[in-house]
């Protein structure tokens, strides 16, 4: 804590923490999305029957947020909304929402406090991730599947490393 927030502010600090391993839960969830949707791994069906829009119609990348219809963007407003605000609480600062760890429920403070550093770890590391990822894009053009494909591994020089 090099601003001494934990000592001056403490609720403070725990809101701070709360807030980062929410961030860290959806990066994780945005990277394995990424990797998923950029593999052209979709869902069968429509994703907007009124609109005849399928799910393997949305593009790979950024762009893939401006051909979701506005009301579909509206019921994921909503959802997370209902989430944020009913079943995980931003005033809960533990972590702990009672959906377990897949299921299994960590009685033992010490493994659960370990985990809790591991995930908050871990999405600390997708939000850096996810950020790249699109940033790289909007530089480059190129998907992160487009960018490996062709061997781009940097975007600062010939494509190569």
């Amino acid at each position: 804590d090099p601003l001494g927030w934990l000592e001056t502010e403490p609720e403070a600090f725990e809101r701070r923490r709360a807030v980062e391993r929410k961030h860290g839960r959806v990066a994780m969830a945005a990277v394995v999305g990424v990797i998923v949707h950029n593999n052209h791994i979709t869902f069968d069906g429509y994703l907007s029957p009124s609109a005849n829009l399928k799910f393997s119609d949305i593009p790979t990348g950024v762009d893939g947020i401006r051909a979701i219809p506005t009301a579909g963007l509206l019921q994921i407003l909503f959802f997370f909304a209902l989430v944020e605000l009913a079943w995980m609480p931003a005033s809960q600062y533990d972590g702990d929402y009672g959906v377990g760890w897949f299921g299994d429920n960590i009685e033992d403070p010490e493994e659960k406090a370990r985990k809790l550093n591991v995930e908050l770890n871990n999405g600390r590391a997708a939000m850096m991730g996810i950020i790249g990822g699109m940033v790289t894009e909007c530089i480059t053009g190129q998907t992160m599947y487009e960018q490996y494909s062709a061997g781009h591994f940097s975007p600062f020089g010939d494509g190569t490393f």
